[in-house]
């Protein structure tokens, strides 16, 4: 219903709080009712397959949407699905008690600082592409987000109901998962951002297409996703995230040799392939690291902050790499064709993805290391106390 710009943006901003909300909710209640063990995999790997199938989805009906009623029907839809789904909810999702907590206190200035600072970067990193790294402007930006975060850190440590609690980063496998969840969302958006560009502008495919190529990576996706519990259980936990990160990696590699005369059967189809098929037990052994060892109170609190990361990585790492492609193309245009100068500019940003997925496999070392002290910790015999006088439980009221 929006007939400006900003009202727009905020109800845009409206649909980002509600599924900030909704996607931790879920993921705490998957990993309540499904305890550790084979079960709990299972369930993390049909949250994963559903993740690939609606991005997919979401695509494939936007090019059939804009090419059929008009592009204005993709926003109705969505809402008539969000109606849909709020009432499969209400009759579907089993109810669960909270947990009981005393009255906290809202953490208004972390939440300021974290919500300006990261906005205000994003800005900085997005505005570079127009006016160069060494803009006054964006120089400035780059270090009021550098200081609104680092504000938002001292607030964490000091508010006495933070935000982020800091305790949170040493239970389980909390800071190194997220850390490499992080990477793994800056090259997620990133993907789908280039991709359906480099189709529609370089090889001038309509929407509908763009759409209908998403198909075999979701279908990847879903595959990679089912795979990743049982290649944790042969392989353990750390080995297969390895192996779908370096997996994801190759096929970044291969989709950087696109060319402006390609066709999506020569270019894009193995590739998609093969980066579906590590992005798919990727996320799955991740989500599961992230959420793993943490207290039950603190399980709705492990899964935002996942969430978080993984959007957070996704607008930041979006910011670098398509201004990054917008340099490049800029460049080549001295040179190059305007299709060749683009094809150039998505291959850089698919060639710096592979980087960062690279660098996120080089990471799961620390997943290995903190789950061994972690195993030590909990294997070790509590020190001898007072002995405490018995007595019989009270019964429930």
């Amino acid at each position: 219903m929006a007939t400006t710009p900003w009202l727009l943006i905020g109800a845009r901003t409206l649909q980002g709080i509600g599924a900030a909300a909704v996607a931790p909710a879920a993921l705490a209640l998957v990993m309540q009712l499904f305890p550790p063990g084979p079960g709990r995999g299972r369930a993390l790997g049909v949250w994963g397959a559903v993740s690939g199938a609606g991005g997919a989805a979401g695509v494939l009906a936007g090019g059939l949407l804009t090419e059929s009623l008009g592009w204005p029907w993709i926003f109705y839809v969505s809402g008539l699905g969000a109606a849909a789904v709020l009432a499969a909810t209400a009759v579907l999702v089993p109810t669960s008690q909270p947990p009981a907590q005393a009255a906290r206190r809202l953490d208004l200035a972390g939440t300021l600082a974290v919500t300006i600072g990261l906005v205000t970067l994003v800005h900085g990193l997005t505005s570079a592409r127009r006016a160069g790294w060494s803009d006054p402007v964006v120089l400035g930006f780059l270090i009021a987000a550098a200081v609104l975060l680092s504000l938002f850190v001292l607030v964490e440590r000091r508010h006495p109901a933070p935000l982020m609690p800091p305790r949170l980063l040493s239970e389980g496998l909390v800071a190194p998962a997220n850390l490499v969840m992080t990477l793994l969302g800056a090259v997620w958006v990133g993907l789908f951002f280039f991709l359906p560009l480099y189709q529609q502008q370089v090889l001038g495919a309509g929407p509908l297409e763009a759409g209908l190529s998403q198909l075999p990576l979701a279908a990847a996706n879903m595959l990679g996703s089912s795979l990743a519990p049982r290649l944790a259980r042969r392989l353990g936990p750390h080995v297969t995230l390895a192996a779908g990160l370096l997996t994801q990696a190759a096929g970044l590699l291969w989709l950087a040799r696109i060319s402006a005369q390609g066709t999506f059967v020569t270019d894009l189809l193995g590739p998609t392939l093969v980066i579906g098929l590590g992005l798919g037990i990727a996320f799955v052994q991740l989500t599961g690291a992230a959420v793993t060892g943490v207290r039950p109170a603190d399980a709705g609190l492990a899964s935002g902050l996942v969430n978080t990361t993984r959007q957070i990585g996704g607008a930041v790492g979006l910011a670098v790499l398509s201004t990054l492609a917008a340099s490049t193309t800029a460049t080549a245009r001295h040179h190059h064709t305007y299709a060749q100068a683009l094809t150039e500019g998505y291959r850089t940003a698919f060639l710096v993805s592979a980087a960062l997925i690279a660098a996120a496999a080089a990471l799961t070392p620390l997943l290995a290391r903190r789950s061994t002290r972690q195993a030590d910790a909990d294997d070790k015999p509590a020190a001898p106390g007072p002995a405490l006088p018995h007595s019989e439980p009270r019964s429930s009221r």
